[in-house]
């Protein structure tokens, strides 16, 4: 398991060194002592099992907020919130993401990003949830592989194609195509 150390900014933009990442989501677990901290920790496995070299990171700190955990491979894979009633899985890039199993269910609307928000006895979809995991890292490294671990090893594009068109099994992700939007003419048209 990879663990990162990070660096979070005071109020006045200086870095301050703090323990690592993996220690302060290992706070929050024991900090939350109920089924959130339970549901986040079973996330937190599911998530290093599909992918084991996942970065942990702990991001967005604020003075009303104490940062959120944050799984990164190649970009942000998604973030692991943790609310009154929910425990909040937001993956980064999630509108490109094919969801079979439907476990996207929160955030639906928008263009980038989905969420999967997990109450109190939901039961988690292990396989389905390890797949997305899998194809948003696979994602990630498509769009960015200078990201990947060695750079020299990175596909090229048509090796990044044809993993995008062939390669792929069909229980995994595959982004999905974007429509262009329209846009109003701007000529007058006199009858």
């Amino acid at each position: 398991m990879r663990r990162a150390e990070v660096t979070l900014r005071a109020v006045h933009g200086k870095g301050v060194p703090v323990e690592s990442a993996s220690a302060l989501i290992d706070g929050r677990i024991k900090e939350l002592g109920d089924w959130r901290g339970k549901t986040l920790a079973k996330v937190r496995k599911i998530i290093h099992e599909a992918d084991p070299e996942i970065v942990e990171e702990w991001k967005w700190v604020k003075p009303t907020t104490p940062g959120t955990p944050v799984w990164s491979h190649g970009g942000i894979v998604c973030t692991g919130e943790t609310y009154k009633n929910i425990v909040k899985m937001t993956f980064a890039k999630g509108a490109a993401l094919k969801d079979p199993s439907g476990l996207f269910n929160s955030s639906l609307d928008g263009n980038v990003r989905r969420a999967i928000d997990i109450h109190e006895g939901d039961k988690i979809d292990e396989a389905a949830l390890r797949d997305l995991i899998r194809a948003a890292v696979a994602l990630n490294l498509l769009k960015n592989p200078r990201k990947t671990a060695a750079v020299s090893s990175a596909p090229c594009k048509e090796q990044q194609r044809s993993f995008a068109e062939s390669e792929r099994p069909s229980a995994s992700f595959a982004p999905k195509s974007k429509a262009k939007p329209r846009r109003a003419s701007s000529k007058r048209v006199d009858n």
